[in-house]
């Protein structure tokens, strides 16, 4: 093998499937669906971290899906011809693909025009040409629209721009301009002249991804993608923007239908919580709702509940602010209001059971053995490692025995961003050997919420379980809806936040939301709540909740002056509550039998 000249040749193939070999490198081609297809290039031998993300049967196991699995999905025997410099497939939906065997370029035509292909001379990092880990260049054009990727800020287009793919809590982030945020998502659409496509790179590894910011005069305009990970696995959609989020929105696994509750308005805030008085508070809560007469279906219960004098302690009740916890959950259930408690993944090395479970290997772990300790809120503190099934039992254990069986039945998966950068970090790596536990983030995130989920099922079998996660890659839509974050108080913000909840729902994330009000700063004042509040009743997560910077609760009744309005936006929000919850109960059905989507019409149903 050379350098910038790597020539392919196949080995094996069937009529879904092409696998192709340059010394030890192997490129791999599946036919996945009418109008998706997979591309893999790796090294022989190399073990592939499993993926998440992907569920096209809407099932995914505890340890993960093989990167490589054809299962649960349609595949597709393309029409095949031989060229003189590699082959040619015409997919059912009209695309064609043609693939030149020097370098194992792709591209492809629709209607018999360009539509986009790998960048050439060479597209792909077979050699270490360009560094290290995984590359994939791709042609740009000018005047080309690019969509998704989770929760980036800015403009609804992301052309031109450049992005990390990683999580991070930036609590009072920039809308426009700060990045990376919290959710890993991998997966855009491209808009060109000549049509749309769609690509996602299924990996756990951090990312980054350059859509026109970077030129260079040794090539034509690209775009490209590079991954952490040495191994390069990817989807490409092709049909129109919505039939690409269809696809992808099957690939991942249907969204999760929560109650019909979650989509009314739900309270919170840090300051009541945080209160010395914080059972007063919240009594109080449901005093202001009864005498303001406003619906509610649920309260995000802040973390000051589990607090150890200023620090932060998950599955610990604070018998001081709550004396008696399942007498106070009793309470909002008599109002009919379902309490949504905060846990996060970590734990202080002052947390009580900090000893027990790091005896036990319970946290990700540095090659010695002794947990890998990092900053965390108000101290440091370790990781819980999901990939251990004991660690994973012990999460699901815990959510039900301090939570659930208190009547508790939802969760609010918080700071779950697992930042986590060290190389030296281990995670178990479900029995198999351990891995990086750097590049494993997302799929910590997925099972910390998954083992949340089994909890709520295993205790409420009868019920659909509600989980709201912060963190997360694209599988989490099969367990929890999500929001934006912990964005900042201002007009600006309410302005980006709007463009972030399009992008989210362009990524597959349909159920999002924001904190109403803003999280992060002072007290909003009494406009810009009320813009919040006219933008949030038309998204399906209503919620308002504050950190404000002199203690106060941002609360409906806020400002008394403009309550009349509040009460009138409330009103057209329960008014919207059958329009939101039916277009939930479609949203997974309408998500399945779209493989065959086509590129000029809705496609086969």
């Amino acid at each position: 093998m050379g350098k910038f000249k790597h020539t392919f040749y196949s080995v094996e193939q069937t009529e879904t499937y092409r696998l192709y070999t340059d010394g030890d490198v192997l490129a791999r081609l599946d036919f996945v669906g009418d109008a998706c297809l997979r591309v893999a290039v790796y090294r022989e031998g190399d073990a592939l971290l499993p993926t998440f993300d992907v569920a096209p049967d809407n099932v995914c196991p505890a340890c993960g899906r093989e990167r490589l699995s054809t299962a649960g999905f349609p595949l597709c025997a393309p029409e095949t011809e031989t060229t003189k410099d590699g082959e040619r497939f015409r997919l059912p939906c009209g695309v064609e693909v043609a693939l030149a065997y020097e370098n194992f370029r792709l591209s492809y035509r629709k209607d018999g025009a360009p539509l986009f292909a790998d960048r050439p001379p060479l597209a792909y990092n077979f050699g270490g040409e360009f560094g290290a880990g995984a590359y994939h260049y791709v042609t740009r054009e000018p005047g080309e629209r690019v969509y998704g990727l989770g929760d980036k800020g800015g403009a609804l287009d992301k052309a031109g721009r450049a992005f990390r793919i990683e999580t991070t809590d930036c609590m009072g982030f920039d809308a426009e301009t700060s990045d990376p945020l919290y959710k890993h998502i991998p997966f855009y659409i491209c808009e060109t002249k000549t049509g749309s496509y769609g690509l996602f790179y299924d990996t756990p590894a951090s990312a980054y991804v350059d859509l026109g910011r970077e030129h260079n005069n040794y090539y034509p305009p690209y775009k490209f993608f590079r991954s952490e990970e040495d191994a390069l696995v990817y989807y490409v959609f092709f049909g129109t923007p919505l039939q690409i989020v269809q696809q992808f929105g099957r690939l991942c696994g249907r969204q999760a239908f929560p109650p019909k509750w979650s989509f009314d308005y739900c309270g919170s805030t840090m300051a009541y919580t945080d209160a010395e008085n914080a059972e007063e508070e919240m009594d109080g809560f449901l005093r202001e709702l009864q005498t303001h007469d406003l619906s509610c279906g649920g309260f995000y219960l802040s973390s000051g509940y589990t607090s150890i004098g200023d620090k932060r302690c998950v599955f610990h009740w604070n018998r001081e602010k709550f004396p008696d916890p399942k007498a106070f959950v009793r309470r909002f259930q008599d109002a009919g209001v379902t309490l949504i408690p905060n846990i996060k993944p970590a734990f202080l090395e002052s947390h009580p059971l900090y000893d027990k479970l790091r005896r036990e290997g319970l946290f990700v772990r540095e090659p010695d053995g002794t947990p890998y300790v990092t900053q965390f809120w108000d101290g440091l503190g370790s990781y819980l490692d999901f990939t251990n099934p004991a660690a994973y039992a012990f999460w699901r254990e815990q959510v039900k025995t301090t939570l659930l069986d208190y009547g508790i039945c939802a969760t609010w998966n918080d700071n779950n961003e697992f930042d986590i950068r060290a190389c030296s970090a281990r995670a178990y790596g479900f029995g198999g050997g351990e891995k990086p536990a750097a590049l494993l983030r997302p799929a910590l995130t997925y099972l910390m919420v998954r083992a949340s989920f089994e909890a709520q099922r295993q205790k409420y079998p009868e019920k659909r379980p509600f989980l709201s996660t912060r963190s997360g890659g694209a599988g989490v839509r099969r367990l929890a809806q999500t929001w934006s974050g912990d964005n900042f108080t201002s007009f600006h913000d309410l302005r980006y936040c709007h463009y972030i909840g399009l992008t989210l729902s362009l990524s597959g994330l349909f159920f999002y939301g924001h904190d109403l009000g803003g999280f992060s700063g002072d007290m909003p004042s009494r406009e810009l709540l009320l813009r919040w509040l006219q933008h949030g009743v038309f998204e399906p997560r209503f919620t308002i909740h504050s950190w404000n910077r002199d203690g106060s609760a941002t609360m409906p009744w806020s400002y008394p002056d403009i309550f009349d309005s509040v009460r009138a936006l409330f009103a057209q929000r329960k008014r919207l509550l059958p329009y939101l919850y039916n277009c939930a109960y479609r949203c997974p059905k309408g998500t399945t039998g779209i493989w065959t989507a086509g590129c000029t019409g809705a496609g086969r149903r």
